[in-house]
């Protein structure tokens, strides 16, 4: 969660005692900055009362700053989640958002760990647990609180819960699927990379873009036309192949469902939000769980491997001793 610059910094300016809490103020402040930068670009494609988004990448990065530093940072989450909602809301409206946007994904950290989640998401359990809790599970809490408030303080109308709920719901589920495998994928890059494997990724990533431009702006339903591509960067770069084509499909879908435009046009907002989420979830998932049944296989044949060459030296080791008594002795009158 720092570099070595930061640790540095944090030596010369603070006292021995007071270090740890120096580390963990800057870990705050940077996931509270980069929640609410988050936020503001959530905010530009917001469908209802100007605030809920069908992608909201702030739920992704709280997820991954619970993940990677630990429930104890969850005030960085409270703190920008009402800094986000404020200027918007009543003070009474926004604390309540600010709680379900808190507690949605606590709730999907704590499930993910109540099942022995793995940041590498080399495991077909993984996958199907970022989905399955991170995402559904969790931002439904989100999802429900936040709706609620909206409709307590008047700004919703009762009639209206489900479609918001559902907007919201939709929003905050993607932010987790479209960032959390993708940062989770590049903090495991290897460096350097081959020019013709980096010539390859970059290829698949043009190729992703230009169809799901296509996709997005047709009235035929183009949408899952960029399967071949999601599953060529699954097969040939895993997670960090997959999860970049499942954002690029996610966001130009997200903005074609706030437009009302291609497939999404003459929907109304309900339907649009079910088939931007079965969009999103289908490809995320294929990917997500073919990425870990190939990173299983590799594994698998790694330590076949292994145990092959440990036998191998087990075998060469003891080979002089079993052919020494293998062979008869030999008689001294034998000619």
């Amino acid at each position: 969660m720092h570099g070595p610059r930061t640790e540095d910094a944090v030596r010369v300016l603070l006292p021995p005692r007071l270090r740890p809490w120096g580390r963990y103020g800057i870990h705050l402040a940077v996931v509270a900055a980069c929640y609410y930068a988050g936020a503001r670009l959530g905010l530009l494609q917001a469908l209802v009362n100007d605030q809920v988004s069908p992608l909201w990448p702030p739920t992704g990065v709280a997820l991954l700053a619970l993940l990677l530093g630990g429930v104890r940072l969850w005030p960085a989450i409270a703190v920008a989640a009402f800094a986000v909602n404020a200027p918007l809301d009543g003070g009474s409206t926004a604390f309540l958002i600010s709680v379900g946007n808190t507690l949605g994904p606590v709730v999907a950290f704590l499930l993910l760990k109540h099942t022995g989640f793995r940041t590498e998401l080399e495991r077909t359990r993984d996958a199907l647990g970022l989905v399955f809790l991170g995402a559904f599970a969790g931002m439904a809490v989100s999802a429900s609180v936040g709706t609620g408030a909206l409709v307590l303080a008047g700004e919703v109308a009762r009639s209206d819960f489900w479609p918001t709920w559902s907007v919201w719901w939709t929003g905050d589920a993607m932010g987790v699927l479209v960032l959390v495998p993708l940062v989770l994928a590049l903090r495991r890059l290897r460096r350097p990379v081959r020019p013709a494997r980096a010539l390859e990724a970059a290829a698949l990533l043009v190729a992703t873009t230009g169809v799901m431009v296509i996709a997005a702006n047709s009235p035929v339903r183009l949408l899952y036309v960029v399967f071949p591509f999601a599953v060529w960067g699954a097969l040939r770069f895993q997670h960090l192949g997959s999860a970049p084509c499942a954002l690029i499909a996610s966001v130009m879908a997200s903005r074609g469902a706030a437009a009302g435009i291609g497939p999404f046009a003459h929907l109304d907002l309900v339907h649009r939000m079910v088939t931007l989420q079965a969009f999103t979830t289908t490809v995320v998932l294929t990917t997500l769980v073919l990425s870990a049944v190939i990173a299983e296989r590799n594994e698998a044949r790694r330590a076949i491997e292994r145990t092959c060459a440990q036998l191998s030296d087990v075998v060469s080791q003891y080979q002089p001793l079993l052919l020494g008594k293998a062979l008869p002795p030999t008689h001294p009158d034998a000619r």
